[in-house]
C-alpha cells in the first residue's frame, strides 16, 4: 500500500506554486530528523541538521514559486518512487553503521552506503546464512512490530557476524529502522600483533616465556619484552633467519651462536583450523622441558587463557589445569584423576579411549559431544589433540562453557514458540468468537418466541449454555495470548485471596489443609480481581489434583512484598529490578518432573487423563499474569512438592488519575430506542444476528458489508444515530472508516465489536469517543451496549 501512495504521489503534476509543498517538504524534514536523532544518538547533531534544513527548506520553496523546473530527486533503492525518501536517504547516509528503512513486512525501501556495501540490495529478512540466523532476524522484526523496539545477537550473515537492532517507526507507525552497530574491529593478524605487543606479552614475559609473532612469509610482525632483549632483530627480519634448528625439535636463538641456550618453541597458528604458516612462536629453556607442565610459568600462562585447557600424561591422568577448565567442568576442590572422572557413565569410554589414541599413536586432534556431570542434560564439545615434546604432557583437553549460550538459546525458542502459538490461539478464538456471536444470538432470538414449558425450550436453553461454555475456552485461549478484555482495578492481595478463600475451601475437599498467610507492608497492584482470583483457583484446584494421589495434603497461599533490592540479589535474568507484591501458592503434592516443568504454560498440554483436563488452566494463569504486567515462576521436586510465585509490580497512584465511573446496568424497560442505526460487519451471520436484535428493539438499520460501502451510505446525507462496526474487516478496518466517517460527522456516535482485547484496541485505534463490546455477545448484551452510547454525552 505505501508503494502505492507514493507511486501516485509521483504521477502526479506538480504545482510548485501550491500551498501543500512546503509543509510537505516540513514534514519530511522533521520526519528525517527524528530519524537522525533517533539513529546519530546526539541532539547537538540533530540540532544544528534542524537549523541547515529548515534554512534549506526555506530556500527550495521561494525557488519553486519562480522556477517551473521540479526539484531532483534522489533515485530510489528499488526502482519505485522515492519523492519521499529522499530526505530520509540523505539523512541515513550520514550513518556510519549499515542502516536500513523497511515496511512491516520487511521490504527493504531505502538503505544507506554502508549497508549497501556490506550487504547489497538485500533486505534484512535475507541477510541470514541459515534458518538460525533467519528466525533471529524475524524475531527482531516481530518484537519491533509489537512492542516498538527489537534486537538480536549473533546473526551468521555471509560479512561475518553481527548484531541488529530495529524500531517501529513513522508517522503511522507502519515502517522500521534496522541499525547493524559496528566495532572497530581488527583482522587477526593486527589483533595478534596487539596481543603480543601489549597486555597478553607482558604476561607471557612475567611467566618467562619469549614470544615472537610471524606472518605467511616468516616476516617478524612483533614480539615481547624478553625476545626482543635477547634476539635484537632488525625491522622486517624473517624470524626463520633468528632462530636455528636442533636436533630433537629443540631451537636456539641465531645472535647468541654454538653457545645459546637450547630453547623448544611451540608454534600457535592465527587460523584455527591449523593451516598457514602465520602464528605465535612460543619459547620455552630446553633444560626445564622435562617438567615443563608442572612448572609455575605454564600455569601462569595457562590461567591467563579464557578457554579451558588441561595437560593429561601417557597413563591419562590429569597433569595440571586453568582456571577456566575448572569452572566450566563444574570442577570443585578436589580436582579428579581422570577426564573420563568429568562426565557422565555413557561417556566415559568414549572420552578414554580418545585420549589413549591420542596418547599413544600419532599426534592429532579432534572433538567429542559429551554430557559433564554437573550439566548431564546439556551436551557440550571436548577437542582432545595430541601433544609432542612437551615432557610429560601428551594429551591437551579443551573445554569451553557454554551453558549461557545454550541457556539464551533456549529462552528465545521459547519466546518464539510461546509467542507464535499465542498468536495463532488469539487468531482462532477471534474467528471462533464471531460464530458464537451468531450461535447465542439466534438462540436468544428463539427464546423470545418459546416460553419456559414449550417442547423447544429446554433444547435452545441447552444450546445457548453449551455456547456459553465454548465462549468460556475462547475467554481462555485469548488470555493465553493476552488479549483477553481486562478491568484492572486497584488492589490489595490480601483482600483477593480473603474473598476468595470461601471458595478454595469447598473446592479443595476435607483431605487438603488451606494455610493462608499474610506479610506486612505490601503495595497495592493494579489488576482485574475476577481475573486474579480465578488465577488463584486455577492454581488451587491444579493443587489439589497433585495431591490427591498422596492422600491429601497442605496448600499454601501466601502474600509479602518483595523490594527492589531483594530482586536484586535473586539476580534473575526475567524479572526487572522493582518493587512488587508476590503471591506465593505451594502444595505437598507429588511435583513436576525437571521434563515437564518447562511446558506446563504452554496450550492444550496436560499430564492429566483424557476427559480430565483441557491443557489451559496453566496458560490461561500465564496470560492473565503477563496482560497484568506481572511474572509467574514455578519450582517443583519429584515427591515434594511445587510452588507457584506471582510478582505483580507494586502500584505507584498519580495525583492525576481520576477513576473511571462505574458502568450502570440498562434497565430492560429502557433498552428501546428509536433513530436509524448504521450497523458495518463482515460476516454475514453477525450481521444478520446484529441487525434481528437492534429492530427488535426499535431501530432503523441500514447494514453494510464493508467500510466502503459504510462511507458510501454516510455521503448519500443521511442521518444516522449510532454507527456499529466491527474492528477488524477486510480492505478497510473499523478505525479508518471512522476516521473517514468523522471528518464530515464529527459527532457520530460509535459502538465497536470486536473479539480482541478492548485494552489493546483502545491502544492501537486511538480515536476519541467510542464504546466496545466484546464478542461473542446476547441480544440483550447489544441492546444494552447500543442504548448506553446513544445515551453517554
Amino acid at each position: 500500500m505505501l508503494h502505492a501512495e507514493l507511486a501516485a504521489i509521483d504521477a502526479e503534476p506538480l504545482d510548485h506554486g501550491g500551498p501543500w509543498l512546503f509543509p510537505s517538504i516540513a514534514g519530511a524534514g522533521l520526519a528525517s530528523l527524528a530519524l537522525i536523532a533517533w539513529v546519530v544518538g546526539s541532539p547537538l547533531v540533530a540540532g544544528v541538521l534542524a537549523v541547515a534544513a529548515l534554512g534549506a527548506m526555506a530556500g527550495l520553496w521561494v525557488l519553486a514559486q519562480r522556477s517551473a523546473v521540479p526539484p531532483i530527486v534522489a533515485e530510489p533503492l528499488s526502482g519505485g518512487p522515492s519523492a519521499d525518501f529522499a530526505l530520509v536517504g540523505a539523512a541515513l547516509s550520514m550513518v556510519g553503521d549499515p542502516a536500513a528503512i523497511t515496511d512491516g513486512m520487511g521490504t527493504l525501501l531505502s538503505a544507506n552506503g554502508p549497508w549497501r556495501e556490506r550487504f547489497g540490495p538485500t533486505p534484512p529478512r535475507g541477510i541470514g546464512r541459515d534458518d538460525h540466523a533467519r528466525e533471529g532476524i524475524e524475531l527482531a522484526r516481530t518484537l519491533a512490530w509489537r512492542d516498538g523496539s527489537g534486537c538480536a545477537a549473533n546473526i551468521d550473515t555471509a560479512s561475518g557476524s553481527i548484531a541488529v537492532e530495529t524500531e517501529r517507526v513513522g508517522v503511522n507507525g507502519d515502517q522500521l529502522i534496522w541499525r547493524v552497530p559496528t566495532r572497530p574491529s581488527l583482522d587477526p593478524m593486527s589483533r595478534a600483533v596487539s596481543q603480543i605487543s601489549g597486555t597478553l606479552g607482558e604476561q607471557l614475559a612475567s611467566a618467562g616465556v619469549m614470544a615472537a609473532l610471524a606472518d605467511d612469509q616468516g616476516k617478524l610482525r612483533a614480539a615481547n619484552a624478553p625476545f626482543s632483549v635477547r634476539c635484537k632483530p632488525a625491522d622486517g627480519a624473517n624470524l626463520e633467519e633468528l632462530l636455528v634448528p636442533l636436533e630433537g625439535g629443540s631451537v636456539r636463538l641465531a645472535n647468541e651462536g654454538d653457545g645459546g641456550q637450547n630453547l623448544h618453541a611451540i608454534h600457535v597458528p592465527l587460523d584455527p583450523s591449523g593451516e598457514g604458516r602465520a602464528g605465535t612462536f612460543l619459547l620455552f629453556p630446553a633444560p626445564e622441558a622435562a617438567n615443563v607442565a608442572s612448572t609455575g610459568n605454564v600455569q601462569a600462562l595457562l590461567d591467563v587463557l579464557p578457554i579451558g585447557l588441561a595437560l593429561v600424561n601417557r597413563d591419562g591422568r590429569f597433569i595440571t589445569m586453568n582456571k577456566a577448565f575448572q569452572v566450566a567442568g563444574g570442577i570443585g576442590e578436589r580436582p579428579p584423576s581422570f577426564p573420563g572422572d568429568l562426565v557422565v557413565k555413557e561417556d566415559k569410554a568414549a572420552v578414554a579411549d580418545a585420549v589413549r589414541r591420542n596418547a599413544r599413536g600419532p599426534a592429532m586432534s579432534g572433538d567429542l559431544a559429551v554430557r559433564l556431570n554437573h550439566l548431564p542434560g546439556e551436551p557440550v564439545a571436548l577437542t582432545i589433540a595430541g601433544l609432542r615434546g612437551l615432557g610429560e604432557a601428551v594429551v591437551l583437553l579443551l573445554l569451553k562453557d557454554n551453558s549461557e549460550e545454550a541457556k539464551l538459546k533456549r529462552q528465545i525458542a521459547q519466546a518464539t514458540k510461546m509467542q507464535a502459538v499465542g498468536q495463532l490461539a488469539g487468531g482462532v478464538a477471534h474467528d471462533f468468537n464471531n460464530i458464537l456471536t451468531a450461535i447465542i444470538g439466534h438462540c436468544d432470538l428463539m427464546l423470545m418466541r418459546h416460553t419456559p414449558g414449550d417442547s423447544d425450550y429446554d433444547d435452545i436453553q441447552q444450546i445457548k449454555s453449551n455456547s456459553n461454555r465454548a465462549a468460556g475456552l475462547t475467554r481462555q485461549l485469548l488470555a493465553f495470548s493476552r488479549q483477553q478484555t481486562l478491568r484492572p482495578q486497584v488492589l490489595q492481595l490480601p483482600d483477593v485471596v480473603s474473598e476468595v478463600s470461601h471458595l478454595l475451601k469447598r473446592l479443595l475437599g476435607e483431605t487438603v489443609v488451606l494455610n493462608v498467610k499474610h506479610g506486612r507492608d505490601l503495595g497495592s497492584v493494579r489488576a482485574d480481581p475476577g481475573q486474579l482470583e480465578q488465577v488463584i483457583v486455577n492454581l488451587a484446584v491444579n493443587a489439589r489434583d497433585a495431591m490427591a494421589g498422596t492422600g491429601g495434603g497442605t496448600l499454601t497461599i501466601q502474600t509479602y512484598p518483595v523490594r527492589a533490592d531483594q530482586v536484586a540479589e535473586l539476580g534473575s535474568e526475567i524479572l526487572p529490578i522493582a518493587d512488587y507484591s508476590a503471591l506465593s501458592i505451594s502444595d505437598t503434592g507429588c511435583g513436576i518432573p525437571p521434563n515437564v516443568l518447562g511446558k506446563v504454560f504452554e496450550p492444550f498440554f496436560t499430564t492429566k487423563e483424557v476427559g480430565k483436563g483441557t491443557g489451559l488452566g496453566l496458560s490461561t494463569v500465564y496470560g492473565i499474569v503477563k496482560q497484568s504486567g506481572g511474572f509467574i515462576f514455578a519450582e517443583s521436586k519429584v515427591g515434594e512438592g511445587t510452588s507457584f510465585v506471582i510478582y505483580l509490580p507494586v502500584h505507584r497512584e498519580e495525583k492525576s488519575s481520576r477513576r473511571e465511573a462505574p458502568v450502570e446496568k440498562v434497565k430492560q424497560e429502557e433498552l428501546w430506542g428509536t433513530g436509524t442505526v448504521l450497523l458495518v460487519e463482515d460476516e454475514p451471520m453477525v450481521r444478520t444476528v446484529a441487525e434481528r436484535a437492534l429492530t427488535r428493539q426499535g431501530y432503523r438499520v441500514v447494514t453494510a458489508n464493508n467500510g466502503e460501502e459504510a462511507l458510501e451510505i454516510l455521503d448519500k446525507g443521511d442521518e444516522f444515530a449510532l454507527l456499529i462496526s466491527d474492528v477488524v474487516m477486510p480492505a478497510m478496518d473499523g478505525p479508518t472508516m471512522v476516521r473517514e466517517a468523522r471528518k464530515s460527522r464529527p459527532d457520530l456516535k460509535v459502538l465497536f465489536m470486536s473479539g480482541y482485547a478492548e485494552e489493546q484496541l483502545r491502544k492501537s485505534i486511538d480515536i476519541a469517543n467510542v464504546a466496545f463490546l466484546p464478542k461473542p455477545f446476547s441480544v440483550q448484551e447489544l441492546a444494552e451496549a447500543a442504548r448506553r452510547t446513544l445515551a453517554a454525552k
